[in-house]
């Protein structure tokens, strides 16, 4: 019943939104098109591809992806793209849900509850994940949030090598994953080196091969868009016109640290939370799809990082974030309303008092909390049979 209230629910906005969708596939289907060229066309595609087109601010698993759809008129491709992109917003929604019935196996956790809180969190993160896949049609933001859900899964279940493969994949989609990067502090420390190889390993073979084609290629980088009134930079006194030289590294370095912060305080599922709070407060930008990298990082943490019956961080990132953009008219306004959320949900998820896993049963919660693997036959049967979100014992 509940995947079928999330289903339709995304076929509800999937259908109000599509014939006024993807504003921004444009560049995925150009990027789908050069990264094919190799050695042919007018040699600005294939290795040089981000030497002679900064502005195109994707990873190359995403252009490599969007150009499967490029055979189709186009059209056609746009739609196939946004009806898959779509799809993937349910599977996160479960994925977050059985992350959570993992992470929870022998703590005592109600597990009716559990669905309920994913249902009502699900419903707040799907309207923001159509703005994203569908109206704009950004595919490298849908596949790094996919990844990064896919890490998060593999972190609960303490795998170190898929963790940090799926990390990279996320930073192969779009180098802004890198925020999320503190997510491999959460597993036991024996397993941080086994997990950074196989992310640096994967992050060197997407990236490496461009920017030895071409030495131009570093001039992504520095591509600048700009400083939008309505942005939180300018509350911040930055009143810079485009993107300042240090405003990037410095979302990244911010993320890092926060997330960094939150796994030393045994709160790793605000990680996601955080690294997209980070990019919001600094981005020259306010493009709506921001916010569903927000909406994300609440989904994980209402239904990891607490036990409260209703997620309230979902809807009121939805309701301040995205529906400020409709009933607040003044820039300045919207931009204070950003720093405001920003400022607000880091200082909870990082200080307020929650209940830690392991309190009940005995066990003490811990500041980085791993997956627990060894749950009896008994809790584990038990963890299983109580929800849908949860894989069956044997598949464990």
């Amino acid at each position: 019943m509940h995947l079928i209230l999330l289903s339709a629910w995304t076929v509800l906005w999937f259908v109000v939104v599509e014939p006024h969708g993807g504003f921004s596939w444009h560049y995925l289907r150009t990027g789908g098109e050069l990264i094919y060229q190799g050695t042919t066309g007018d040699g600005t595609g294939g290795l040089n591809l981000y030497a002679h087109h900064p502005e195109l601010q994707m990873g190359p698993l995403s252009f490599l992806t969007a150009g499967l759809f490029n055979p189709f008129p186009e059209a056609t491709g746009q739609f196939l793209a946004a009806a898959l992109m779509s799809l993937l917003g349910l599977v996160i929604v479960v994925l977050a849900g059985r992350s959570a019935a993992h992470h929870f196996l022998g703590t005592g956790t109600n597990h009716q509850r559990l669905r309920q809180r994913v249902l009502i969190a699900g419903l707040a993160f799907i309207p923001m994940w159509i703005e994203v896949a569908v109206r704009f049609g950004h595919l490298d933001d849908v596949l790094a949030l996919f990844f990064t859900t896919l890490a998060v899964r593999s972190v609960t279940r303490g795998n170190a090598a898929l963790t940090g493969a799926f990390l990279a994949l996320a930073m192969d989609s779009k180098p802004t994953a890198l925020a999320f990067l503190p997510l491999l502090l959460a597993l036991p420390r024996e397993k941080w080196l086994r997990a950074g190889l196989w992310c640096a390993g994967l992050v060197a073979v997407a990236w490496l091969p461009f920017f030895l084609g071409d030495a131009q290629s570093f001039a992504a980088a520095k591509f600048a868009i700009p400083n939008h009134p309505a942005s939180a930079l300018r509350w911040l006194g930055v009143g810079d016109p485009e993107t300042p030289g240090w405003d990037r590294p410095a979302q990244a370095a911010l993320g890092l640290a926060l997330g960094t912060i939150a796994v030393w305080r045994g709160r790793w599922a605000a990680v996601v939370l955080l690294g997209a709070n980070a990019r919001i407060v600094l981005d020259p930008s306010v493009y709506t799809y921001y916010t569903a990298s927000v909406l994300l990082g609440t989904l994980l943490w209402d239904v990891i990082g607490q036990r409260r019956l209703v997620p309230w961080w979902s809807w009121l990132a939805l309701l301040i974030l995205y529906g400020s953009v409709f009933v607040v008219p003044d820039d300045s306004a919207r931009g204070l309303i950003r720093l405001v959320f920003v400022v607000a949900s880091t200082a909870y998820v990082l200080l307020w008092p929650v209940r830690e896993r392991g309190r009940r049963g005995g066990r003490r919660g811990r500041r980085r909390p791993p997956a627990r693997t060894d749950e009896g036959p008994a809790a584990s049967h038990q963890a299983g049979a109580a929800t849908p979100w949860a894989e069956p014992p044997a598949a464990r």
